[in-house]
């Protein structure tokens, strides 16, 4: 299998988050399979709220963005908020130009309170990833907050599913253009 450049993304800006729980074990993880494996956190800040394309933009803001735009696969984490993936999210999207991201892969990661609303999220960020012209692997992982404690994984299936999520986008990623 060839290396690719991936990058993952835990899209929720909470300092405490669940969702950077479960993408540091997918970073942890696909860094151990590939060592082109960059981090995007934005539980960590530094992520500028886009005003337009004539500004100036913090130097961590202007790196998420070309991160972005140089990796092959994104894996990419988004809490549950109101039934919608993270504004933060949206607005890490808002400095990507679409024109160099067709063909990458995606895989996605949902995470929620409850058992609600995954299908519903998973299909806003398959479009938002359609509009980049990202192909985005069908099968997403839901998990919901009560499988994280102490800021671990609890629940062995879902460390699988996970894995299984990294392994299958990654190939996914490598077939032929």
């Amino acid at each position: 299998m060839k290396f690719v450049k991936i990058l993952v993304i835990s899209g929720s800006p909470r300092k405490t988050a669940n969702t950077q729980v479960m993408m540091k074990f997918v970073y942890e993880y696909a860094k151990s399979k590939n060592p082109d494996t960059k981090f995007v956190n934005l539980s960590e800040g530094g992520i500028d709220y886009y005003r337009g394309p004539n500004e100036n933009y913090s130097q961590t803001t202007m790196q998420a963005a070309k991160d972005i735009m140089e990796a092959d696969v994104w894996l990419v984490g988004s809490p549950i908020y109101n039934s919608f993936f993270s504004s933060a999210l949206k607005n890490l999207f808002e400095f990507i130009n679409y024109k160099s991201t067709a063909g990458k892969t995606a895989g996605l990661a949902i995470l929620a309170s409850g058992n609600i609303g995954f299908t519903n999220v998973q299909t806003l960020l398959t479009q938002l990833m359609s509009y980049f012209r990202v192909v985005t692997n069908p099968k997403a992982v839901y998990m919901t907050a009560d499988m994280i404690q102490d800021g671990q994984i609890t629940d062995e299936e879902q460390k699988t599913r996970l894995k299984e999520l990294v392994d299958e986008t990654i190939l996914l990623a490598s077939r032929p253009k």
